[in-house]
């Protein structure tokens, strides 16, 4: 059974458009309907998605590093590990001046038996939150600190997070 049908009403889920989801850095442009639906109007200049990943992205003018939930698929049909799921993904949030762009991009894991990508399903709720959260915050608007609370689970593997490679996981960093 695919992720993308996973039936669980309470961590909606989704996969990323274009099959880039074994991307060592993957961006959810279908999603900025759901984060300007989630705004509902509380920034005068409703923000842009800027479509760029990589180096392209060194011109930003705001920049904020945390982390959402997703699951990981093992596509290596050989490898016995079939997937895992991880509270601790890497994600980082660019604004862009002039305007009000921004991007986000997640940050991939691998597999701890064969090292390859994973194919990742996030979960849409944390991601819209976390990215919501910020551009509010960057435009000023008065919002209450959510509290995020990090739940006790498995030591986080930095050796597979592609945002701790990078240096833009939290948890890589010792947050």
């Amino acid at each position: 059974m695919s992720p993308a049908k996973n039936k669980s009403k309470s961590t909606p889920k989704t996969h990323p458009q274009n099959h880039h989801h074994q991307k060592a850095e993957i961006i959810f442009p279908h999603l900025h309907n759901d984060i300007l639906a989630s705004l509902n109007g509380s920034i005068t200049s409703a923000p842009y998605f800027k479509h760029i990943t990589g180096s392209n992205a060194a011109h930003h003018s705001n920049e904020y590093k945390t982390n959402i939930m997703a699951t990981f698929l093992c596509t290596n049909t050989s490898c016995k590990q079939r997937g895992w799921g991880s509270k601790k993904v890497a994600i980082r949030i660019l604004g862009y001046r002039p305007g009000n762009g921004y991007n986000a991009v997640v940050y991939n894991q691998r597999c701890k038996t064969c090292e390859r990508l994973g194919s990742i399903t996030i979960d849409k709720k944390s991601y819209i939150e976390r990215v919501t959260y910020r551009l509010k915050r960057w435009a000023g608007v008065e919002v209450e600190k959510p509290v995020f609370v990090r739940k006790q689970g498995p030591e986080h593997e930095r050796d597979l997070c592609e945002g701790c490679k990078r240096g833009v996981c939290s948890w890589g960093m010792g947050g």
